[in-house]
């Protein structure tokens, strides 16, 4: 697991998934929410959210979690391990909300400067509409992936926390 896409709801946990895998494996995490938005919520451009990521893949290891689904083929390609966090949208929403208000006019550690939480009814619908709008496309690429890659469906955070204890580090003291 040296190149991991990491993905699935809003509110799932991908961010400190990413956060806890890259620092168990010692690989740079990059979140694509800090990458592609500027202060403000000023989105950068489909081009530029692109050029980035051909970047990013580039390199020999990394962890990358976010959604964008217009520029997901770019991760899912060149990745080697696929997690997909396929928590309930119950769970997904109230993390959204809480995270609103637990960093409401404040910066979250995985956004870029100048992007401040803020209460986004929009993205609470997208959260609740997921299962139903995004996964089976989700889904489907997974499917079509081939299959020389790892591709890792955690249906709950007991899933991920086993997932994440059970990995297998080489040298690493016990």
């Amino acid at each position: 697991m040296r190149r991991i896409a990491l993905i699935g709801s809003g509110g799932s946990g991908k961010s400190t998934l990413a956060r806890e895998l890259g620092s168990k494996l010692n690989i740079e995490v990059y979140h694509l929410d800090a990458l592609f938005w500027k202060p403000n919520w000023q989105p950068t451009s489909k081009e530029e959210q692109r050029k980035v990521q051909h970047q990013l893949v580039k390199k020999e290891e990394w962890i990358i979690d976010g959604n964008y689904n217009g520029t997901t083929d770019i991760r899912l390609s060149a990745a080697g391990t696929v997690i997909f966090l396929d928590f309930h949208r119950a769970l997904c929403t109230y993390r959204a909300l809480k995270r609103m208000v637990q960093y409401r006019n404040r910066k979250r550690p995985d956004m870029a400067e100048g992007v401040e939480e803020r209460f986004d009814l929009n993205f609470i619908k997208w959260i609740w509409n997921y299962p139903k709008s995004i996964k089976p496309i989700v889904l489907q690429r997974l499917e079509d992936l081939p299959k020389d890659k790892t591709i890792v469906i955690l249906k709950s955070p007991k899933e991920a926390q086993r997932f994440l204890e059970n990995i297998f580090v080489p040298n690493e003291e016990v």
